[in-house]
């Protein structure tokens, strides 16, 4: 990537985006996590006059490989836009440059928002993110806003029609990802059968963020800062969203915190409906959650192809592909036959 500090460049559309004629980056650090895109934290003098000090923001863009499903950085930032507008707690979007001569590629501009977003740590410190309950709750407000985003010309230009059954695409969508890996996992295809086989009839559909887990938004010692990384955001069941969020693969070390092994599931579901979210039907968000294995075990997958292919030598990329071995174990267990008792 073209260096973000001493480019005349990156300044000189900074300036114009900030409306600060002097504007530089002065120092510049790659943030940690963001295994399908890069986020650095520029610190930049905007040369005003009255003391008003650097500014902090975040600069995002493409990792040198990616997988499929994640959506342009220039369709991210319009649903991190969408999302602001609508109150929904994201970091605010500040700029776009499409013209990838600046640093290298197309890339978003952000505020930098304070926080701890690594999940297997959230689970672990209980000081984090304040009162658990009142932060499972906040979690579902979000959310729950989220869902209320209305459909309009700019994000069906980004998401394309609504699928007439999400369930059905979904199956269909891990199928034809599994597929192209080429790699015969006879666990998941298992399990995707299952899937197809029990898959609630369609629906409601709305915006739904599609990656709303612990390690996608930032807490502070009082509560939540902000909803990060909405790649995959798409017409779909308001129910995926609430199956991913309390998906057991989602829980980390604490399988028993049912919302993201952040708290009890109950205090999740109330700060959803409390913001005037779907009515919950527990059967739908049981099959979402299942399928949240399923999809979470090809992405894996794909991680790891990204490192085994050469188009990204990354230790991380390479244990994440391991993950799926886990996932296909869990979802053995949770498609296994049930015994009957005589």
């Amino acid at each position: 990537m073209t260096q973000l500090t001493e480019n005349p460049h990156l300044d000189a559309w900074l300036a114009g985006v900030l409306n600060a004629p002097a504007a530089r980056v002065i120092a510049a650090e790659k943030l940690s996590g963001g295994a399908i895109q890069e986020n650095w934290s520029v610190t930049i003098d905007a040369g005003l006059d009255g003391g008003a000090g650097p500014r902090r923001c975040v600069i995002r863009r493409d990792a040198p490989a990616t997988i499929a499903a994640s959506r342009s950085r220039a369709q991210e930032y319009a649903l991190i836009r969408a999302a602001h507008e609508a109150g929904v707690k994201v970091p605010t979007p500040l700029g776009f440059c499409a013209d990838p001569q600046v640093i290298g590629a197309p890339f978003a501009l952000m505020a930098l928002v304070p926080g701890t977003g690594y999940g297997p740590r959230l689970v672990r410190d209980a000081q984090l993110g304040g009162d658990r309950a009142a932060l499972c709750r906040e979690l579902g407000r979000q959310l729950a806003r989220i869902h209320a985003i209305r459909p309009d010309p700019r994000l069906d230009a980004i998401l394309g029609d609504r699928p007439a059954d999400p369930a059905a695409a979904a199956v269909a969508l891990c199928r034809d990802w599994l597929d192209a890996l080429g790699t015969p996992r006879p666990g998941l295809e298992w399990a995707l059968r299952r899937a197809q086989r029990d898959a609630p009839p369609p629906g409601g559909i709305t915006l739904t963020h599609q990656d709303y887990r612990t390690g996608n938004f930032l807490v502070d010692a009082r509560g939540l800062t902000a909803i990060l990384d909405w790649e995959f955001a798409a017409w779909s069941d308001p129910m995926s969203d609430l199956g991913w969020f309390c998906a057991r693969c989602w829980r980390f070390s604490r399988p028993d915190r049912e919302a993201g092994g952040i708290g009890d599931r109950a205090d999740f579901y109330a700060g959803y409906i409390d913001e005037g979210g779907q009515d919950i039907d527990p059967a739908r968000v049981a099959w979402w959650e299942l399928m949240a294995h399923l999809r979470w075990a090809v992405i894996a997958l794909q991680q790891g192809h990204r490192h085994a292919s050469g188009e990204e030598r990354s230790l991380h990329l390479a244990l994440t592909g391991r993950i799926a071995d886990t996932l296909e174990l869990d979802l053995l267990h949770m498609t296994a036959p049930r015994m009957e008792v005589r």
